[in-house]
């Protein structure tokens, strides 16, 4: 399956496909021994959770040296896929569940990823500041944009504006409003692409990258 992700992104160097060819193994692996994603789910792998993770790639490409901070990662969604697709972006991944950093720290060694620092932490406990960051839905975006907000840089770098890129399925215009008001955020700050207008696949129907602009 991992055609999937050559289909989208053909210009991936053979280094890139040899890992995303691996991430199966991988998985398939560390899944029998601590249940990061669901049992019935890791035959969708590449759909559900690596092609998924890549909708922020067909959203932004991260210039070389930023810093993103994947808040929430589980088992490495979005952020292994992504250091995959940018191997010059440095990327922090977070968790607050031990045993599911463990699966990142394996999984990052056996693919040999350089560019990636896991870490036991609650969002808002991390130390420095961020270019951008990313995350699966974790919660509501009233709840979220708090965690981390004063970690991102303002502006913008290599002509990108710095933000979140929020993953999240369903009628999320309402959800953006609500928190735009209560964070008095400004709701231009807001905005959202239907990852359907990326991928053609039906699983991907009702699901949006959300931006927030920093």
């Amino acid at each position: 399956m991992e055609e999937l992700i050559t289909k989208y992104f053909p210009d991936l160097t053979e280094r890139q496909k040899e890992m995303f060819v691996s991430l199966f193994p991988i998985y398939s692996e560390w899944n029998q021994k601590i249940n990061v994603i669901s049992r019935k789910d890791i035959g969708n792998l590449y759909l559900h959770h690596v092609l998924h993770s890549l909708a922020i790639a067909k959203r932004v490409k991260f210039p070389a040296k930023s810093r993103v901070l994947d808040v929430g990662t589980g088992g490495g969604f979005p952020g292994i896929p992504l250091a995959i697709m940018f191997p010059e972006t440095n990327f922090t991944l977070c968790d607050s569940i031990l045993k599911k950093i463990k699966v990142v720290n394996e999984v990052k060694d056996a693919l040999g990823l350089k560019n990636v620092n896991a870490i036991r932490m609650r969002a808002d406990e991390t130390e420095g500041m961020f270019d951008f960051v990313v995350s699966r839905a974790v919660t509501d975006l009233s709840s979220f944009i708090p965690w981390v907000w004063n970690k991102i840089e303002k502006g913008s770098i290599d002509g990108i504006n710095r933000g979140i890129f929020y993953l999240k399925g369903g009628e999320v215009n309402e959800e953006m409003a609500a928190a735009a008001e209560k964070l008095r955020i400004p709701m231009n700050k807001f905005s959202k692409t239907e990852i359907s207008d990326w991928f053609n696949e039906e699983w991907f129907i009702e699901k949006n990258v959300i931006f927030i602009k920093r």
